[in-house]
C-alpha cells in the first residue's frame, strides 16, 4: 500500500520501520529532517512537506506529541489540507479515499474539531491510538485501538495488522481516544500502586527483586508489572512512557470525566502525584519515576 507515516519520534519511527519491513510503499515526514535521514539512507521517499505526501500516499499515519502538532499537521501552513480542494457538489463526504490514520494520543473534542476539518476536503479520520512502547512495536505485540469510519477501518485492516495485530474497532467517531485515555490512568494508577507496595515492602526489609516476584506472580500481576521487573530492579528510569506524556494524558482524561459528568477521584489525585515528580525535576523519566518519589517522601533515599 501507498503510505505515509509523519512524526518519526520513537514510536513513530518504529511504525515506519514496520511498515517498511511489511513491503509497503513508503512515504515520511518529520519537522525535523534529521529524522528521516535512517529512512532516506533505505530508498524512502522523505516529504518536505505534509502536504506532499498524498501525491505518494493514499493514507497518512500521524504519530505527534499531542493536539496542538496534530492540528498544526493537519491544516497548518503546508499541511495536510493544503491545496486539497473541497469536494464536486453532491459528492458523499470521504468518498476521495484519502485517510488520516492519528495514532498519537489526543482530547476527543480536538479529534472532533479536526475530522470534521478533514471531511469537508474529502479525507477521512481513523482515530487510531495504540497501546505500548517502540520495543513492542518492533516485537510485532502492538495493541491498536480504532473508531471511525468502519469502511475505512475495514480496508485498512490489513495495513493496520501490519504495525500491531491486536485491533480493536470500538466506534464510529472518538470512542477510541476515550478508550485509550481509560487504559493510561490504570497504568498510571497501577504504577502509583506498584510504588506503594514497593516502599511499603522495603521499609519492612523486603528486597525489590523478592517484592516483585511475588506481586507479578499473584493475582494483581500483570504484563504491566512484568514488563517493568527488570528496570525496577536495576533502578533503571529511562523512558518508555514520560511522567510529562502521562500528565498531559490524565488531564485529557479528567476532562473527558467532566463532559460525561463522571468523577475520576483516584486518577485526579494519580495527575497531582505525577504533577509531583515532575516539579521534582522527574518529568523525562520514564512514569515509574513514582518510585523514587515515594521512597523521597518515606525518608529511604532517592531510589
Amino acid at each position: 500500500m501507498r503510505i505515509a507515516v509523519l512524526g518519526l519520534g520513537r514510536m513513530g519511527a518504529a511504525i515506519a520501520e514496520r511498515l517498511l519491513d511489511a513491503g509497503h510503499e513508503l512515504t515520511v515526514w518529520n519537522r525535523s529532517p534529521a529524522a528521516t535521514e535512517p529512512f532516506a539512507a533505505r530508498g524512502v521517499r522523505v516529504a518536505a512537506r505534509p502536504a506532499d505526501v498524498w501525491q505518494h500516499a493514499d493514507a497518512a499515519i500521524t504519530m505527534l506529541a499531542d493536539g496542538a502538532a496534530l492540528e498544526q499537521v493537519v491544516h497548518g501552513d503546508g499541511g495536510l489540507l493544503d491545496g486539497l480542494a473541497a469536494p464536486a457538489s453532491g459528492a458523499s463526504p470521504t468518498s476521495g479515499g484519502r485517510t488520516v490514520i492519528d495514532m498519537g494520543t489526543v482530547g476527543a473534542d480536538t479529534s472532533a474539531r479536526i475530522a470534521a476539518v478533514l471531511a469537508e476536503r474529502d479525507v477521512a479520520l481513523l482515530r487510531a491510538p495504540v497501546s505500548g512502547n517502540p520495543a513492542v512495536v518492533a516485537a510485532g505485540n502492538l495493541s491498536i485501538v480504532v473508531s471511525g469510519p468502519r469502511e475505512r477501518f475495514d480496508a485498512l485492516a490489513p495495513t493496520l495488522s501490519d504495525i500491531g495485530p491486536n485491533l480493536f474497532y470500538v466506534g464510529d467517531a472518538e470512542q477510541a481516544r476515550v478508550v485509550k485515555l481509560a487504559l493510561n490512568l490504570m497504568l498510571a494508577g497501577t504504577a502509583q500502586l506498584i510504588a506503594e507496595a514497593l516502599v511499603l515492602l522495603e521499609a519492612d526489609g523486603v528486597a525489590r527483586a523478592d517484592a516483585l516476584a511475588v506481586i507479578g506472580g499473584s493475582a494483581v500481576g500483570s504484563p504491566f508489572v512484568r514488563y517493568k521487573t527488570d528496570a525496577l530492579v536495576a533502578d533503571d528510569y529511562s523512558s518508555t512512557f514520560t511522567a510529562e506524556l502521562m500528565r498531559k494524558d490524565l488531564e485529557l482524561a479528567l476532562d473527558a470525566g467532566r463532559r460525561a459528568g463522571v468523577p475520576l477521584p483516584l486518577t485526579a489525585a494519580t495527575q497531582q502525584l505525577v504533577q509531583g515528580c515532575i516539579s521534582q525535576g522527574m518529568g523525562q523519566l520514564d512514569l515509574m519515576a513514582l518510585l523514587p518519589r515515594l521512597r523521597r517522601e518515606a525518608g529511604l533515599g532517592d531510589a
